[in-house]
């Protein structure tokens, strides 16, 4: 039988205050959780994954967001964060360009299409899904989504396999 050495001291003490700053946050209303129902974000994420996520009010490229849609506002999407307000997103032979640069993207599977070009306003992000072939609902389609209201995945607890920080 294999074993495993127990866990350090000092990494149970950062476990648990990590669950208790989440706790905090909770009753002060900023978390939320939330299930993976769609393969859109997959290889990150997988229909069935459960997670925590925290209200925000700014975003980082990478970021992967939860919001409504814009074209169905009784579902919530997740995405990657790609474009930021003030930047030029462009998509040219299965790339994604940020202002002309190309962006490296070690999250995306998949090229990245059809071609177009989007300018994101203020207070808004533009994202797309990892999984690009199975995407629907990001910004291809829908443009740039305001930062207000949305949320940042922290934490997948479900399965306890994957279980961890994102």
């Amino acid at each position: 039988m294999a074993l495993r050495p127990a866990p350090s001291r000092s990494a149970k003490f950062a476990f648990a205050a990590a669950l208790a700053g989440l706790a905090a946050a909770g009753v002060k209303g900023r978390l939320t959780r939330f299930e993976i129902a769609d393969s859109s974000m997959e290889p990150a994420l997988a229909p069935g994954d459960y997670l925590v996520a925290l209200a925000v009010r700014t975003v980082q490229r990478g970021d992967i967001v939860i919001y409504r849609d814009p074209a169905d506002p009784s579902r919530e999407l997740a995405k990657r964060a790609v474009g930021l307000a003030g930047e030029t997103v462009a998509v040219s032979a299965g790339q994604v360009a940020i202002d002309g640069s190309v962006l490296a993207e070690p999250w995306a599977d998949g090229p990245t299409l059809p071609d177009g070009t989007w300018t994101v306003p203020a207070e808004t992000i533009f994202t797309l899904g990892d999984n690009r072939r199975a995407s629907s609902g990001d910004g291809r389609s829908s443009g740039p989504v305001r930062v207000s209201g949305m949320y940042k995945a922290v934490w997948r607890y479900w399965p306890p396999g994957s279980f961890g920080r994102l």
